[in-house]
């Protein structure tokens, strides 16, 4: 039963990728390469920008709304400005180069539901508190499969990592409450290159402090690292998936990559 799951699953991701239209949302800080590329003035105060990408086949079609963020609302002073416009896309194994004139977006497919937009030299973009580089399906298949190959390199005394989430990482958020979004900073700990302790400060644990516990690396064999969050008692509490040394991003237990909306990815960057 389990390898017919998964050819049937196969078959669905196949059938997404070819041919049929994928829409990709989501919000981004408004770095030097995404304002060069959308042509927004770098003279322009801008707090985030809202994507909208429809790609099919060798095709896109690009809406991005941007401006200053209106407090207490998702959405912009006088309703921000507009970019809309459409290109070529060309595939190279698991990266998408989006053409547009004379200048390139080079963005990644991380799995059949995200994307990750990159540098000039095909790094991933660096997020902030607020926001990151990461694009989200409109309609998720869900799935564990992740395109990306970390390397696990020399551990610091001690990592930071934070972001802005949806209110959807497994166990956190009680069933039925009211919730927007979940703010998230979270301080690793190593000690001799080895895991040791962890802090997370935000939403959830706001009126206690936050919270500490202990933390390991899973490696499997297929070159995935997760980092794992226990609570007290040793069990289980978050997953965070390593997509390099600066980016990780929410996972469930099962390992499936958590998909975010037009305001907010899964994604932690880290703090530099």
């Amino acid at each position: 039963m389990k390898i017919i799951s998964s050819i049937i699953f196969s078959f669905l991701l196949l059938s997404c990728a070819a041919g049929k239209e994928r829409i990709f949302i989501g919000s981004t800080p408004a770095g030097h390469v995404v304002r060069a590329f959308l042509g927004i003035p770098f003279s322009d105060s801008v707090d985030f920008i809202r994507w909208k990408i429809a790609i099919q086949d060798n095709k896109y079609t690009l809406r991005c709304n941007y401006g200053i963020g209106k407090p207490n609302t998702n959405g912009f002073f006088d309703g921000g400005k507009w970019v809309t416009f459409d290109g070529s896309v060309r595939k190279e194994k698991n990266y998408y180069y989006l053409g547009s004139g004379d200048k390139t977006l080079r963005v990644v497919e991380l799995n059949i539901d995200l994307l990750h937009i990159l540098d000039p030299e095909n790094n991933l973009l660096i997020g902030n508190g607020g926001w990151s580089y990461t694009l989200n399906n409109i309609a998720p298949l869900g799935t564990d499969r992740l395109n990306l190959s970390a390397k696990q390199t020399i551990l610091k005394d001690s990592m930071v990592f934070q972001g802005r989430t949806p209110c959807g990482v497994p166990g956190i958020i009680p069933s039925g409450k009211l919730c927007y979004k979940l703010k998230w900073y979270f301080v690793l700990y190593a000690e001799k290159n080895k895991p040791a302790m962890y802090k997370v400060l935000g939403t959830p644990w706001r009126q206690e402090g936050g919270r500490v516990g202990a933390w390991k690396i899973i490696k499997t064999s297929d070159g995935r690292i997760t980092y794992e969050l226990n609570d007290e008692h040793g069990h289980a509490l978050m997953d965070l998936v390593k997509l390099d040394e600066n980016i990780l991003l929410f996972t469930d237990r099962q390992g499936k990559l958590l998909v975010g909306d037009e305001d907010f990815s899964y994604t932690l960057n880290k703090k530099r």
